[in-house]
């Protein structure tokens, strides 16, 4: 179990490092849509719409990655003052939301996907590029953040039950109040 842990921890942490590089091609993108749009006076018909499909991965396929951080967006108000464990309960009692999300997206993802891959659907702009594969890479970045979350549920678990977790398998939870 560990080493599978582990294993989605570090598939996730290397697509999160590989998807931060997107924002170059993005940055350029946009770059070369001003230039054109105000130095050359006339406009790219294929940046801008190049740069949003670069964002729709780069948005969907660092969630795992973001929940190995525990970067995802929190109330910490109240939450941030808790320790460890107490983080982990709430943590655990509220992950139920989570998985009915990662349901319906997972759900609603495929059949997208597969309807958009059926179809080799484009975007019908004047520019015209094939989108089906974005809207495949939902699904699969679902699967992660998934996977990532039963990774995260497991830790949060072993928290409340007083075991030590691998900080390399579950993130930055054993780095995140040495107090306990």
């Amino acid at each position: 179990m560990l080493k599978l842990a582990r294993a989605v921890t570090s598939l996730n942490a290397v697509i999160g490092r590989v998807a931060s590089w997107l924002i170059v091609p993005m940055f350029v993108l946009l770059l070369a849509d001003v230039v054109m749009r105000y130095v050359v006076g006339r406009a790219a018909i294929w940046t801008a719409e190049f740069a949003q499909l670069i964002f729709g991965v780069y948005a969907v396929i660092a969630g795992g990655y973001l929940l190995v951080e525990r970067a995802h967006v929190n109330v910490d108000i109240i939450y941030g003052r808790f320790n460890r464990v107490k983080k982990a309960i709430v943590d655990l009692a509220t992950s139920f939301l989570f998985y009915i999300f990662m349901g319906v997206l997972i759900y609603q993802g495929i059949d997208m996907a597969w309807e958009s891959a059926a179809q080799l659907e484009t975007s019908s702009s004047i520019w015209d590029p094939y989108i089906w594969p974005v809207k495949i890479i939902i699904p699969v970045a679902g699967i992660l953040l998934l996977l990532q979350g039963i990774v995260r549920t497991v830790s949060d678990i072993r928290t409340v039950k007083g075991v030590e977790n691998d900080p390399v398998t579950f993130g930055k939870q054993a780095s995140d109040d040495p107090t306990h």
